[in-house]
This record gives structure tokens, sequence and C-alpha cells, in this order.
């Protein structure tokens, strides 16, 4: 058979890309889809190899996104990097807040003194916070397949959640509400029983999702079979969340390497066995159930108590409140501390501007985050500062996948399979 020429639609880094063809049997075409394309899931670029419809070829490009959040926490303190690591992957920041600053409590060796309401509300948060990621994640993928009705019901039911994070924290995203020693703050008045309101109101809407896609023809024709990747693949790629659960391997940190007090709970590891799109997207459903569980025996292990550890050393010497601008200092502290007591206005000042020391050495903490294992690496001198702070962000490890389950493949199933990884590039490019 004669050699037929290789077409490239444009760009010049594609060059490399397509010098490798070599001699090419058939017609073939290299494209980009991405980085700016609407269906990549932010700035992700994929440089395909195709012949005709189907996928020779895939490869991942990413660093679109970089925003230096890891650099940039050797330049703050070690309660200002919450407010870096939480920007991370920006679909589920209470994750990043709570990775890092188990990483600082284990370098302080005051793990076991966070107070209990405190490793209590973190569990809740971050369950919340599962919700409202995979309700994106099914949202989007669902949009993407053509589901319109799906993503706006995503993006309705992800709303309830916000607004509680909002009344919580004072900000539905980034929130920087976990601090090394505990949190932020307490609880607003209000909070438990909007909670309670919103776990009557979930189980519904949840179910919603499965009477339109569970048994949709079009839906399951697009992701049965779709972006197989087995097990063998995820344990040599490092693979895991969802993905690796559809495997039907049950690997799950809550329950393999339990912390904040999952030991505690009554919950279970959903698996599948299809190794495909439409398994990934059973397991998220089943999982927001799961989560609904765990935010339930939260709100009943409630008890009062305090949300930071009482060494005022490490502790953010704040109390905080919810005003119209925002969450700031209360203006309770703000006059005792100006008016009544020098001391606590200069160790407000110290810790604040300076910070606290943290022992040398290094630690590795890990969480179950919506798309897998989170774990931060820290490093200290013994400095304010950290020396080193590296997560290891599952959407990153995930996207190692992707070219396994798209060749082969026709295009059109690149963007299911995409969608069913649910990466979110903020991680990405950290």
């Amino acid at each position: 058979m004669a050699v037929r020429e290789v077409f490239v639609d444009s760009g010049a880094e594609l060059t490399d890309a397509v010098a490798e063809l070599g001699a090419a049997p058939e017609e073939r075409i290299v494209v980009n889809l991405g980085p700016q394309h609407p269906s990549t899931h932010g700035v992700l670029r994929l440089i395909l190899e195709l012949d005709g419809e189907r996928v020779v070829e895939a490869r991942v490009g990413v660093g679109y996104l970089h925003t230096g959040i890891e650099k940039n926490c050797e330049y703050r303190n070690w309660t200002q990097g919450v407010t870096f690591v939480t920007r991370a992957d920006y679909l589920m920041p209470v994750f990043n807040e709570v990775v890092y600053c188990m990483g600082v409590e284990k370098l302080l060796g005051i793990t076991d003194r966070v107070p209990e309401r405190a490793q209590v509300v973190r569990v809740m948060l971050m369950e919340l916070n599962r919700i409202s990621s995979h309700l994106v994640a099914i949202a989007t993928g669902g949009m993407e397949l053509g589901a319109l009705t799906v993503m706006t019901f995503g993006f309705r039911d992800r709303e309830l959640l916000l607004d509680v994070f909002e009344a919580i924290t004072g900000l539905r995203m980034n929130h920087g509400y976990v601090r090394p020693g505990g949190l932020a703050q307490d609880l607003p008045p209000g909070a438990e029983a909007q909670l309670r309101d919103l776990l009557r109101v979930l189980p519904e809407r949840i179910r919603e999702y499965e009477l339109l896609l569970d048994d949709n023809a079009v839906f399951r024709g697009r992701t049965i079979g779709v972006g197989h990747l087995g097990l063998a693949a995820c344990m040599r790629l490092g693979v895991t969340g969802p993905i690796l659960r559809a495997t039907g391997l049950p690997h799950d940190l809550r329950k393999t390497q339990p912390y904040c007090g999952y030991a505690d709970y009554e919950f279970d590891v959903p698996v599948a066995d299809g190794c495909d799109a439409y398994d990934r997207y059973r397991l998220r459903v089943a999982e927001m159930r799961q989560s609904l569980r765990i935010v339930e025996q939260c709100l009943d292990r409630l008890r009062p108590g305090p949300v930071m550890v009482d060494d005022k050393k490490i502790a953010w010497p704040a109390q905080l409140s919810l005003g119209p601008d925002g969450l700031g200092n209360s203006a309770e502290y703000i006059r005792t501390i100006m008016g009544t007591s020098m001391e606590s206005l200069i160790h407000h000042f110290r810790l604040v501007t300076e910070g606290f020391s943290v022992p040398s050495g290094q630690a590795y903490t890990a969480v179950e985050s919506p798309r897998g294992e989170l774990g931060c690496h820290l490093v200290s001198t013994g400095g304010p500062q950290p020396y080193r702070v590296h997560l290891r962000d599952p959407s990153f490890a995930n996207l190692q996948a992707l070219a396994l389950m798209v060749e082969g493949g026709l295009v059109a199933d690149v963007i299911a399979s995409l969608a069913s990884t649910d990466p979110v590039l903020g991680g990405v490019d950290r």
C-alpha cells in the first residue's frame, strides 16, 4: 500500500508528534482538542492522532493553568498556607485544607489534641463537599453528552450546598475555614437546622439523576463499555477514587487508613465491576448517598466544645464573626485586645504577622477526596514557613490513564471518557 500524507490542523508544537508517525500506512490526522475547547474540563489539551473517526494515539498536555500554589506557600507562614492550598482543586477546597492542616498537625505532634468537635465538623464539611463535587461531575458529564436537564439539576442542587458553606465559613468556595489545630470558628447559630433541612431534601434530588440517566438508552449507549480501564492498569498508574472502585476494588482511605475519626462512622464503600464510564457515574451517585449517611451521623455527634487546640502558641487568636462584608474579627474581640490587654494584642500581632514555628522534619498525609487519594507532603526546617509543600493531586494521576481509555475508540467517546475521570485542572496545574 502506498504511503499517504499525514495532515495537521495547526500548531507548530505538533511537529514532534507528526514526526513520530513515520510512514503511516494510511491517511491520518493530528488534531488539538483544547486547551480552549468547552468539553475539556478547563484548560486541558489533548493531542489526538486520528485514523478517520478512530483514535490511534492520545497525548495529554497540561500546564496551561499553572498557579504556583505550592511555591507560594514557601513565602507564607503555616496558617496562611491554607489560603493557597484551598484554591488548588477548586471543586474540593475543604479536602485541600484538611489534608494540609493534617500535615502541619502531624509535624507539630498535635494530631490527637485537635478537639473532637473540630474533627466532626471537618468530616461533615468534607462529605458535603464530596456531594457538591460529584454533582458537578455528573452535571458537566451529562451536559457534554447532550443531557442538558442533568446539568441544570446538578447546578441547582449544588447551590443548596454552597449556601450551607457560605453560612458556615463565610464563602461559597475557597473557604480557608480549616486551620492547623482546628477550625477558624465554630458553627454559626442556625447551621445545624439548615443542615437538617438539607438532609431532608437531597435524597429525593439524588433520586432524580437515577430516573433521568440509569435507564436512558442514549446515556447508556454513550457510556457503557466506554473508557474501559481495568484493575491492573489502575494499580500500575496509581489511579484511585471512583475510577479504581469501578474495577471492583473497595479501596477507600476512610476505611483503609482512617483519619479525622472516620473509623467511628458507619458507611459502605460502593464498588462496581464494569470498569467503564457508566459504572463511574453510578458509583458517584451511590457515594453521595453514603455521604449523606455520614453527615447525619456528624450532626448526631456534635457536642458543645472548643474547635481549636488549647495551645495559645499555635491556636489562631482571632474570634471571628460573619458580618455584612464577610468573615472577620468580631468587634468584641477587637475591643478586648485593643483596650484591655496589651499582652493579648502583642500575642495576636506576632501570631498573625510571624506565625508559629514548626519542628524540623517532613510528613505525608492523605485523605479520600471525590477524585481519589489527595496527599500532602510537607517539609519543615524548623521555621515559621514551609520549606516545601507538595500536593499529590488525584486528577494529575488519573489523567495518565486517559490515553488507555480512548486509544482504539471513537473520537466521540473521548469526551465521555474524559468526563468519567472528572479531572479538575486547578489541582493538576497547582
